[in-house]
């Protein structure tokens, strides 16, 4: 089930799990996440794990639609960890 919600006077869809993702397989507890390039790090909670993995799994496949949707996510809801380990 997805809600619209606006953002930056953008109207993007937002799925029952909390993120722009329908069907987002979702943990159930917190990782440790390592920034690929500089190895600084942060814990997620579960649902940033899922949206952190897709944005990876994504730019490795060229998705880059993908990609800006998971970090136009995680830059409102987590900008700290965005800043570690997406910037």
């Amino acid at each position: 089930m997805a809600y619209n919600i606006t953002v930056n006077n953008k109207k993007e869809n937002v799925m029952s799990n909390g993120t722009p993702f329908e069907d987002l397989v979702i943990g159930s507890e917190s990782e440790e996440v390592h920034n690929r390039f500089g190895g600084d790090s942060c814990v997620l909670p579960p649902q940033a794990v899922a949206v952190y993995d897709l944005i990876m799994g994504a730019e490795s496949l060229g998705h880059y639609e993908t990609v800006r949707r998971g970090c136009d996510w995680f830059r409102e809801n987590f900008p700290n960890e965005y800043m570690i380990l997406l910037d």
